[in-house]
């Protein structure tokens, strides 16, 4: 028989990861010793009320670390352990809390809402090959195969820079630093301007990397909540004026969670009051080209005109999450202490995949690209949001994005989107519930559905079955809430 196992269904950690855990632990510690013979996997998911497959992917796992080796016909046998001559703990210096953005983890029949990111069959990949082969072909390769600057390839830093000003999202003078991906750019800009203690303004529910990172780097973190037009400015406006943040973090375009987009009046309002506050912007715009309908808004970057603005731009949601290129354009002096930071950090980022995507873009093969995923992003956002109005329970309430990737579902009370998740697992579906994304708030009725990865049938699909997992958890509560008058008059 195992040690004791505790599980949490509540936990963000999926139940798969926290039972790979446990037993690693066990088996690291010598608790569980060299040659024992787990426990079958549906014996295992029968003691701990589990779905077979969740024992499985555990399993798995200890696996692949080389702990436990499962021989056909006769189980699952422990191989690894506790090393004795090792003098440090390594798991103790290994261990650290989990940050970022944990999705559950479903097999290739699962239906996954969990994920912000395109759909691999999207992909133009003929003409990305195409791409390649000219970049390769080239003369240059050598120049492009060595280091290079830490602000990127110069030939995308200029095309960068040129679409930036016709879009009105770079002001004269001012830099670009490529980066590898958003999220690095956030990084950079926290190791410079941000020092420990610093009140940091972001939005509230909020892109858990994000959250997360400024965290790590000692900022006091401050959520501005978010309503349907973007942060709640007249909260915003009193977080200013009592708090005097050194940063103030926004995602004006489909903001991710929630898909909000905050008007133009609302834009030029927020930038009134970060100029009377002094606080510096950062415009997180990686959604932005992901409009499917409406007329595109003026970016708080062409609005500002006093320059105070920090764009970040990516090209993760929109092409090729996998190449990495992200970038932030800002005031020169503001752009060299990021590539001193970058320096410090990787050097330089990849110049072979900038300079094919400098030759996606140029080539126009991009924009042809971008005019697809748009066209297709439509007919994915309309399926998700009449599967909403079609299965979710009444009650129900979500966000009406034109663009972007996420729907941020609000289910009625009292239900928890996070109780429900497990639930849902088992049937083939997963999501993100609120509290993935809460900075001060938590709203445990609400989950985000990411519906850019999904063909309409499969989101149709998976709304479905959420909607009759959540009506029947609705039915069953209001049930059980009737009956107890009756049984107290017993």
């Amino acid at each position: 028989m195992l040690p004791s196992l505790q599980l949490d269904a509540r936990s963000e950690t999926p139940l798969y990861r926290q039972l790979y855990e446990q037993l690693r632990s066990l088996i690291q510690s010598g608790l569980i010793q060299r040659g024992e013979r787990l426990p079958a996997t549906r014996e295992l998911a029968g003691w701990l009320g589990l779905n077979r497959a969740t024992v499985s992917a555990a399993y798995e796992l200890l696996e692949s670390d080389g702990l436990i080796k499962g021989h056909v016909g006769r189980g699952s046998f422990v191989e690894g352990g506790q090393t004795p001559l090792s003098r440090i703990a390594w798991q103790e210096l290994a261990e650290a809390p989990a940050a970022g953005l944990p999705a559950p983890a479903l097999g290739s029949e699962g239906i996954s809402f969990a994920s912000s990111r395109p759909d691999e069959a999207l992909f133009p990949l003929s003409e990305f090959r195409a791409c390649c082969e000219e970049v390769i072909s080239a003369d240059g390769l050598s120049t492009i195969l060595q280091l290079g600057s830490p602000a990127g390839h110069a030939p995308l830093r200029q095309y960068l820079l040129g679409e930036a000003h016709v879009d009105g999202n770079a002001r004269a003078g001012d830099d670009v630093v490529i980066t590898s991906g958003c999220q690095q750019a956030l990084d950079l800009l926290a190791r410079v301007l941000i020092r420990p203690g610093d009140p940091v303004v972001v939005e509230d529910p909020v892109y858990p990397g994000l959250r997360d990172l400024f965290t790590a780097a000692g900022a006091r973190l401050m959520g501005a909540p978010v309503g349907p037009q973007g942060p709640e400015l007249h909260v915003l406006e009193r977080l200013l004026e009592a708090e005097h943040p050194r940063l103030l973090v926004v995602s004006p375009n489909f903001q991710n969670p929630t898909g909000a987009t905050m008007p133009l009046e609302a834009r030029e309002r927020l930038l009134r009051l970060a100029y009377s506050a002094g606080v510096l912007v950062v415009e997180n715009d990686i959604y932005g080209a992901l409009r499917y309908e409406g007329e595109p808004l003026a970016s708080l970057k062409h609005l500002d005109p006093a320059g105070e603005v920090i764009f970040l731009g990516s090209f993760s949601k929109a092409a090729f999450p996998g190449l990495r290129v992200g970038w932030v354009i800002g005031p020169p002096a503001l752009m060299a202490r990021l590539k001193e930071a970058k320096q410090r950090s990787d050097l330089h980022t990849d110049q072979l995949s900038q300079a094919v995507f400098f030759r996606f873009a140029e080539s126009g093969r991009l924009a042809a690209h971008l005019d697809r995923v748009r066209v297709e992003g439509a007919r994915r956002l309309a399926a998700v949001l009449a599967a909403c109005r079609e299965h979710l329970p009444e009650g129900s309430r979500w966000t009406q994005p034109e663009g972007g990737m996420n729907v941020w579902v609000r289910l009625p009370e009292p239900l928890d989107a996070g109780e429900l998740l497990p639930r849902a697992e088992r049937a083939g579906v997963n999501y993100l519930p609120g509290k993935y994304f809460a900075v001060g708030r938590a709203e445990p009725g609400a989950l985000r559905l990411s519906f850019a990865g999904l063909p309409p049938e499969r989101i149709r699909e998976g709304v479905a079955i959420l909607g009759e997992i959540f009506k029947n958890e609705l039915g069953r509560v209001r049930a059980a809430r009737l009956a107890e008058p009756a049984r107290a008059l017993v």
